[in-house]
Parts: C-alpha cells; sequence; structure tokens
C-alpha cells in the first residue's frame, strides 16, 4: 500500500509553518555564511592566522558581553516578533556592505571584523526574543515536536549549507556569496511578519533586572544542572575543536578531501539525531533523554586520541566519532529545548535565555584558548585525552540531579506550568 508522506501537525499550522520556514531559510543561510566568510578573510584580504583567531574571536564576543542584558531588555520591551524582524533585516543590511565594499576596492579586515561583530550582536537580540515567541505559537503538549522540527530542519541545513557554500563560492566571488545570505535573513523577517502570536506582556522594570536570569538559574536544581552540564561538555569540546584538523592532517596524514569527508558525518549524524529524539524521548522520558545526549554527544570524541595506525582505521575511526557525536548532540538540543520550554516562566524567558547563552556561548572560546595551550604545552594526542575525558565527565552535573527524574513534564496534559514539581526538582515518574 502506499500514500502521500504524512505531514507533521505542527506544519498544518500556518503561523508555525511561517516560522519553520524563516528558520530553516535563515539557518542555511548562516551555514553558507560560516565557510564563505574565512574564506573571504583568507582569499580576499590574504589574512594570517592570528587574524583569523580575532576573525573567530569576534562572533563569539557579543554573546559573552549582551546576552544578559539583551535577555532584561527583552523581557521589560515585549515585543518580541518586531524585535527579530528588526534585527533580521539589520543583520541583512550588514552583510550586505562586504560585497558593496569588495566591488569598490575598499573592503578591508577592520571592515569584517565590524560585519561579524554586528551580526553577532543582532544574533543575540533575535535569540534571547526565539524562545518566548516559540512557546507563543506552539502548544504546550507539542514543545517536543517543534523543538524535533526546527532542530531537524537545522540539522538539514548542515548537511547542505557547506556545500552549497563552496559551489556559490566556485561559481561567484565570495563577497557576493554573501548575498544569499542577506536574502535569507530578509525572507526570515518575510515570514515573522506574516505571523501574529499572542506574545507574553511586558515584564516590570526593576533593579537588577539583567542578573534576574542568572538568579532564577542558579535557584532551579533542574536550569542550574543543565547548565553546568551544557558548559562544561562546550568547553571541552572546543578544545578538541581548536586541535582537530591539525591532529588529522598532520599526526593522522588525512588529506583535505578525507578530512571534509569526515566533518561530514557530523552533519549525517544530526540528520539521524533529529529524527530519533521524539521517539526516544517519548520512551525513555525527556530528562533520561538530555542526560543520554549529554553522553552520547562527548563519549565518541575519546576515539579522537585513540585513532591511530593505517590512515584507513584512523578515518574509520574518525567517522564514527563524528557521526556518533552528532547523533548525539541533537538528542541533547532537542530535549533541552523542551525542558527550557516548559519550565520556563514567560514572564523571565528571555532573561533566562540570556543568561544561559552567555555562559553557554561564552566558554566556546575559552575551550578554543585552552585547546592552544594544552595542544603546545602537552602535544596534541595528550591534550585530546585530556578535552575528551574532561568533555564525558560533564554528565556528572546532570547524573546526580533532578534531570533523570523528568519523565513527564508540564505541558503534557497541554498546559504549561513552571511551578510543576518537575520543574522544581521534585522525582516525577512516567505514567504508565
Amino acid at each position: 500500500m502506499t500514500g502521500r508522506p504524512r505531514i507533521p501537525e505542527l506544519l498544518r499550522e500556518p503561523a508555525f509553518r511561517r516560522y519553520w520556514s524563516g528558520q530553516t531559510i535563515s539557518s542555511l543561510g548562516d551555514q553558507i555564511t560560516l565557510l564563505v566568510i574565512p574564506l573571504i578573510a583568507v582569499s580576499a584580504l590574504h589574512a594570517d592566522a592570528a587574524q583569523m583567531g580575532y576573525l573567530a574571536a569576534a562572533g563569539y564576543l557579543p554573546y559573552l558581553l549582551l546576552s544578559l542584558h539583551a535577555g532584561g531588555w527583552a523581557d521589560r520591551y515585549g515585543r518580541r516578533r518586531r524585535v527579530m524582524i528588526a534585527t533580521d533585516l539589520g543583520r541583512a543590511a550588514v552583510l550586505l556592505t562586504v560585497p558593496l565594499a569588495w566591488a569598490a576596492g575598499v573592503l578591508t579586515l577592520v571592515q569584517l571584523y565590524l560585519v561579524v561583530l554586528a551580526v553577532g550582536a543582532l544574533s543575540v537580540f533575535f535569540n534571547v526574543c526565539n524562545p518566548p515567541l516559540f512557546v507563543a505559537l506552539v502548544p504546550a503538549d507539542q514543545y517536543l515536536r517543534g523543538n524535533a522540527l526546527i532542530n531537524g530542519s537545522r540539522a538539514a541545513t548542515y548537511v547542505a549549507g557547506p556545500g552549497l557554500g563552496g559551489l556559490l563560492v566556485q561559481l561567484l566571488a565570495a563577497p557576493l556569496t554573501l548575498v544569499l545570505d542577506a536574502l535569507s535573513f530578509a525572507a526570515s523577517a518575510l515570514f515573522l511578519h506574516r505571523i501574529s502570536p499572542a506574545e507574553p506582556p511586558p515584564a516590570e522594570a526593576g533593579r537588577g533586572s539583567a542578573g534576574e536570569g542568572l538568579r532564577w538559574i542558579r535557584h532551579s536544581p533542574v536550569m542550574r544542572a543543565a547548565l553546568l552540564g551544557t558548559a562544561t561538555v562546550n568547553l571541552f569540546t572546543f578544545v578538541i575543536g581548536a586541535l582537530f584538523v591539525l591532529y588529522a592532517t598532520r599526526e593522522l596524514g588525512f588529506s583535505a578531501g578525507l578530512l571534509g569527508s569526515v566533518l561530514a558525518a557530523a552533519a549525517v549524524g544530526t540528520l539521524i539525531g533529529a529524527a530519533l529524539t521524539g521517539r526516544l524521548a517519548a520512551r525513555i522520558g525527556v530528562g533520561p533523554a538530555f542526560l543520554f545526549g549529554l553522553v552520547l554527544f562527548p563519549a565518541p570524541l575519546l576515539l579522537v586520541p585513540l585513532a591511530g595506525g593505517p590512515v584507513t582505521t584512523a578515518a574509520a575511526l574518525l567517522f564514527g566519532a563524528e557521526f556518533l557525536s552528532g547523533i548525539g548532540v541533537m538528542v541533547l538540543d532537542i530535549s533541552a529545548g523542551t525542558i527550557f520550554a516548559a519550565c520556563i516562566p514567560d514572564a523571565l524567558r528571555s532573561r533566562v535565555f540570556g543568561a544561559y547563552q552567555a555562559v553557554n556561548y561564552g566558554v566556546r572560546p575559552l575551550g578554543s584558548l585552552l585547546g592552544g595551550l594544552l595542544g603546545s604545552t602537552l602535544g596534541l594526542r595528550p591534550a585530546l585525552w585530556i578535552a575528551a575525558v574532561g568533555a564525558v565527565a560533564s554528565a556528572l552535573w546532570v547524573v546526580f540531579s533532578p534531570i533523570p527524574h523528568l519523565r513527564e513534564l508540564p505541558g503534557q496534559d497541554g498546559t504549561a506550568d513552571p511551578e510543576d514539581p518537575a520543574c522544581q526538582g521534585e522525582r516525577v515518574e512516567h505514567a504508565a
């Protein structure tokens, strides 16, 4: 018997479908830009290694400096959809300055740094406004499915984006390729303009509101453990990321083509992880799925320093590490997004996400710096062993927390309640 593929229930809702479409198109543009911006720096502006490091750091600096204040401002302002539209259009305009300056022959590295900083700053405001809009669009009992759809399409862009970006760079000059990312932001703004969800009301202004998100996380056993676990795993996986290319090419003798194939395995893994997470969480519970993802994400990376011998053997180990790690990161992201949607109060949602983002993104450049320090002082393989073991140990923050007991979250009956015992750390078992 044959039949047409079943369209997910949420995608039959026009408002969510438009929101999801905008997120997907924008994510594809982001993946193209992640490849193209460094290519512009290297090919058009002849950046050296130190300058490339500054460019990478510029992308993360706004998350560290602005997230707390952006979250507080977004909760007080309240009109999150308007902010997201404005930041989409702002990012499109900023990116367009690069091909315009290149065409005029005046593009410089300083401008590229400023563009990356500006796009990062606008992304911070977009990101802190996004969780309240998601909750306004998605029924509480559909949080898991909604997160799976958003992350599933994001995983698809991980697969398609770099290849499409490389093809476009071959067909066009690298700076001109940024026009497509600018168009993707414009498309996201258009889709957001076409929805009108009932957003949570603005929060009251008060002293210390910027730090309220951190205080709430500190007093929530679930969110505190989640932040400690994900920040720790990010710190150590960014140590590995800083050393991976050098290790694969210098120690293992990988060619550029073989290295690209190994890295592509992670993108394929994220697609599979996005497809499996909903069923996994339904079977074992969303809290255990979070813990499983926090283990499955870093554990395969133990194969990286273990790799050696013939190139084919080493490649098989690294292929398996990247593929399984890609599955794990998607299980972690989807289950985390579901827990956060159910447990964070509407009045604090942007502030809590901003605080979480400040820490979770802030450790990433620190991990890269630590990777360089460990690799240069201890050697590549010992540094990778330390990082892989440290990343796996991040699960200890969660093992002894209430998260493994979160089988049924508030919202399973259709109404989210952050005061539910599940979100307060009390043991809640899966209903038979």
